[in-house]
């Protein structure tokens, strides 16, 4: 339903910017409307994941703002230069401009020669001359948020190993961005807690040969698609792990993670977990359904806040980090919209708030810990 709704509003917001002269790289907004753009990867706005919850905070936004007008643009090929290229091409016609993933963080560059654009970049802090600027050094026209993705990926690797009954699970990611294998990490991390916590043995399958290279080189393992709207390799590697044994797969693959979900419903027996948003809807197949959960990274409260605050004249350029502690992460754990048994929930509901405590540390990408530190 929410991605239906998402692609009905969407719909008739093109119609009005049509209307209002607006083409597909540019519009016109009326009175004193903000002019909103939302610069995403080729997955597009409705990709039912990351990209689609950014742009429900904008809609949102949209909704009760009259006067306020979005354009939603695709980069097609997913590339760090393109993906600045497309926002410098537009960023003289546009208030706001929203950029979806880690490869807008050289938008710094942008925003410092266009100081009366306001950015709010998602998954990245900005560099400026190829430098990642501190959470110290903000730039006055960026808000720019990075996530804590590997608590969510945490409670989903605890509900997978709690699950399983296969004792094999994995998880399936795009591109080994930090966002990414931030997921991956804090998956494995919840595997192995959950083992060491209540006497299991779960297994993580990898499949060597998709394993990721991170932004430094590093091999992280792990089974990465390489794209973000590859529904085919991603079917190739759902099919791959179950055919491994793995019955529950976390999918953190923007719209590559399609192909994932389909290899589930084709399978007997096998579950997914949803990624970014909760997508029990695009788990439906026929009188069942395949999503046990879905890990949260609640982006359009981010985004619909900042737009709020730029409409009031009280924006303010930040590089923060959004964990727990702002319930900016999370798992789906309602009922209907789960199908997490209630013990499995009260056990990681009482990791959550562990972890909120500071207690528990899932490993991620660059804060010094590895997943393997779970393992007793």
């Amino acid at each position: 339903m929410k991605k239906f709704l998402a692609l009905l509003m969407s719909s008739v917001l093109m119609v009005s910017l049509a209307a209002c002269g607006g083409g597909s790289g540019s519009t016109a907004g009326s009175g004193d409307g903000l002019k909103i753009a939302i610069v995403s990867s080729p997955s597009g706005v409705d990709d039912g994941s990351f990209n689609q919850d950014n742009y429900n905070g904008v809609l949102k936004f949209i909704e009760e703002n009259e006067g306020a007008t979005v354009n939603p643009i695709r980069e097609e090929t997913g590339d760090s230069a393109a993906a600045v290229q497309a926002v410098a091409d537009v960023v003289a016609d546009y208030d706001v401009i929203v950029c979806c993933g880690f490869q807008f963080a050289g938008i710094g560059d942008v925003a410092k020669d266009n100081p009366d654009t306001k950015f709010i970049l998602i998954d990245s802090w900005p560099t400026v001359e190829g430098t990642e600027l501190t959470a110290d050094q903000p730039l006055e026209n960026v808000y720019a948020a990075y996530y804590a993705e590997q608590e969510s990926g945490f409670y989903a690797g605890m509900a997978a190993a709690l699950c399983t009954k296969t004792g094999k699970v994995a998880v399936v990611n795009g591109i080994a961005y930090p966002s990414n294998v931030n997921y991956q990490y804090g998956f494995e991390s919840g595997v192995y807690y959950a083992n060491s916590t209540e006497g299991l043995n779960v297994e993580v399958v990898e499949l060597p040969s998709y394993a990721g290279t991170d932004v430094t080189g590093a091999n992280v393992g792990g089974n990465y698609i390489g794209d973000f709207s590859d529904e085919a390799t991603g079917k190739v590697i759902g099919d791959a792990l179950i055919a491994e044994g793995v019955d529950i797969m976390f999918v953190a693959a923007g719209g590559s993670g399609n192909g994932v979900f389909t290899a589930a419903k084709e399978a007997e027996g096998v579950m997914v977990i949803g990624c970014d948003v909760d997508q029990y809807d695009d788990g439906a197949n026929g009188d069942s359904n395949v999503v046990l959960t879905s890990g949260l990274k609640v982006m359009h409260d981010t985004v619909y806040n900042v737009l709020n605050d730029v409409k009031n004249g009280n924006f303010a350029g930040a590089n923060v980090t959004l964990t727990a502690a702002t319930d900016s992460t999370g798992y789906v754990s309602e009922e209907g919209r789960c199908q997490l048994p209630a013990d499995v929930i009260e056990k990681i509901n009482a990791a959550q708030a562990e972890l909120k405590a500071g207690n528990i540390v899932p490993a991620a990408n660059f804060n010094g810990v590895l997943p393997e530190s779970f393992i007793q």
